[in-house]
């Protein structure tokens, strides 16, 4: 989840008004449950009503973010409803990125592999061009998306090629989306049947955790069950 001080940078472009004031403290006693609680059904179902169902026009970034926060708990039937409010909406670039990111992962969660595959194709120049634009850990996340749509498609050596190819190098001890990486190479080598290549991708993963210093107390509890769903091809 965003940062309160990432959330007002992304959010609001503009002077803050007294209405974008108050939607900012409403936004940070959710980040402040995020940082205690970790991702739960509360956090998800609050932030909905809170930015998105009860807005008249909601903006897209916090459609966004909101699919992430329920795949982050494996609601992917909520993921698919809000998605869909986005379809034929006219997004920013970073909008755009984040939906196509959040819509290859959904559709290839939920076995849709020939839907991701056709997305891909209509989007990847957007999503490559745009990707020179974002973060390390945002083009990351859109390597971990095209590695999830090809193990759909069942071509799990061009997800594993996608996965050691993008050399991602972590930023701060801090930085969790290293560990990410590892458990979606779990998640593949479950995906594909191969045990040996699964209790090294395991072991990996488990190493992984070792060397991440946690932004939050519940951090690497949550991480050692993901890597426990991914070997049970979840995630």
């Amino acid at each position: 989840m965003q940062s309160t001080q990432e959330y007002r940078k992304n959010r609001f472009a503009k002077v803050l008004l007294p209405a974008h004031n108050s939607d900012l403290k409403r936004y940070d006693s959710l980040y402040q449950l995020f940082c205690d609680n970790g991702y739960t059904k509360e956090l998800c179902d609050l932030y909905a009503d809170a930015f998105v169902n009860d807005q008249k026009k909601p903006s897209a970034c916090d459609i966004v973010q909101l699919c992430h926060l329920y795949d982050r708990i494996h609601d992917l039937k909520s993921v698919t409803f809000y998605l869909e409010t986005l379809k034929d909406k006219k997004l920013s670039g970073d909008e755009r990125f984040g939906y196509c990111i959040e819509s290859l992962k959904n559709m290839s969660k939920i076995g849709h592999w020939r839907d991701a595959v056709d997305f891909r194709t209509d989007n990847i120049n957007f999503m490559q061009n745009h990707s020179s634009k974002v973060s390390a850990q945002r083009n990351a996340d859109l390597y971990i998306a095209l590695a999830l749509t090809d193990c759909a498609s069942k071509k799990y050596d061009q997800a594993f090629r996608l996965l050691t190819g993008m050399g991602y190098k972590p930023k701060g001890k801090s930085d969790t989306k290293l560990i990410e990486i590892l458990i979606t190479g779990v998640y593949i080598w479950a995906c594909k049947g191969d045990q040996e290549g699964l209790e090294d991708a395991v072991q990996n993963a488990y190493s992984g955790l070792k060397i991440i210093s946690f932004p939050h107390k519940w951090n690497k509890e949550y991480y050692e069950q993901c890597i426990e769903d991914a070997i049970n091809k979840i995630i």
